[in-house]
């Protein structure tokens, strides 16, 4: 597997943080915690992967860019 940075969006929810891979549709996880949903969200990314290149898929490319921006 080569070495790839994909963007990923968490959000937090009322008793849990949520993670999905916009470029790897499918790919998500959740946890109690920030930090636990990212350490999940880089395990499901390999997984999600490998599985992709176990079937003989194509992986998609990260192509997603992440911004802020700050209003009022």
């Amino acid at each position: 597997m080569k070495k790839s940075r994909y963007a990923i969006v968490i959000e937090e929810g009322p008793t849990s943080f949520g993670a999905t891979v916009p470029d790897l549709p499918g790919c998500f996880a959740v946890g109690r915690t920030r930090a636990e949903v990212e350490r999940l969200i880089e395990e499901a990314i390999t997984e999600h992967i490998a599985l992709r290149e176990s079937q003989g898929e194509t992986v998609p490319d990260p192509k997603t860019q992440v911004a802020s921006v700050t209003v009022g």
